[in-house]
């Protein structure tokens, strides 16, 4: 492959990780609005709806997250090796630079999606004794 091809398959990676980010940040939110409206006095099947439909997002939104962050990693693995026979554009030499970060892709934003979901699960369904959220008035 070109060094202008892995560019555009940079870009596309970078791309799917964005908009993976966006269906489970804008359902986090409004759960949490949710929840401020009183979600957690609803009946147990609508909790229950409301956990899973944020579950199913959360996953699919982790999966997609993963798979370009793996590629990603990829090309810049393929920019790498390309130096190895010639000179590279600065851009290819800050995309593998960068590859690095990939990191807080696959690790940190799962990690910071899981304990959300867990905090809001916790605000669904605990009893308000023990924090969860008071029913609304």
């Amino acid at each position: 492959m070109t060094e202008h091809e892995l560019h555009g398959m940079w870009a596309k990676a970078r791309t799917h990780v964005i908009t993976s980010q966006l269906a489970p940040t804008l359902l986090l939110a409004a759960t949490i609005w949710f929840v401020i409206e009183g979600l957690g006095a609803q009946p147990g099947p609508i909790k229950v709806a409301a956990a899973l439909v944020l579950l199913s997002s959360g996953i699919l939104g982790a999966v997609v997250q993963i798979s370009a962050a793996g590629e990603a990693q990829a090309i810049a693995a393929d920019l790498a090796a390309l130096a190895k026979h010639g000179e590279l554009s600065a851009v290819s030499t800050r995309i593998i630079a960068s590859a690095k970060w990939t990191v807080v892709v696959r690790v940190v934003t799962p990690v910071i999606f899981t304990l959300t979901y867990l905090a809001l699960l916790w605000a669904i369904f605990a009893p308000p004794a023990v924090g969860g959220m008071m029913p609304a008035n």
